[in-house]
């Protein structure tokens, strides 16, 4: 295989794994953003007597209780979880990283073939440079 065949082959390689980093990690902000509009959204809950929903304040805004405290007398407070937005963190965490990682792997692969390439011009432009003085 001629070498600059590989180095292309390289460089798109590089290029797929950036694509896919920046995939992952744009799953990972909207993990994020789905997680905040959990948070500071208000929320209705549909009550088994009652045909009309209840109105419920966002989960981050409230001072009243959360379903984690145990039973209370506010129906949001029993339906007001944190479960669900901490899962959403916990999910995030790990795409974030690969995500960052593959971006970087595939930046630097790039980056690197592309400066060995021109360290190699420069090189034989140098040599060329060089055979002429002698003459």
């Amino acid at each position: 295989m001629h070498p600059q065949v590989f180095d292309m082959q390289f460089r798109e390689r590089g290029r797929r794994t950036k694509s896919f980093g920046f995939g992952l990690l744009a799953v990972a902000t909207l993990l994020w953003v789905w997680c905040g509009v959990l948070l500071t959204t208000p929320y209705e809950i549909e009550r088994e007597y009652s045909t009309h929903p209840v109105e419920c304040e966002s989960r981050l805004f409230t001072d009243d209780g959360t379903a984690n405290e145990g039973p209370s007398k506010d129906p949001c407070g029993d339906e007001r979880d944190w479960p669900e937005v901490l899962a959403l963190l916990g999910l995030s965490i790990p795409v974030s990283v690969a995500g960052a990682v593959l971006l970087t792997y595939g930046l630097i692969g790039v980056r690197v073939s592309e400066h060995a390439a021109d360290l190699a011009r420069l090189q034989e432009l140098a040599d060329r440079g060089k055979g002429r003085a002698d003459a």
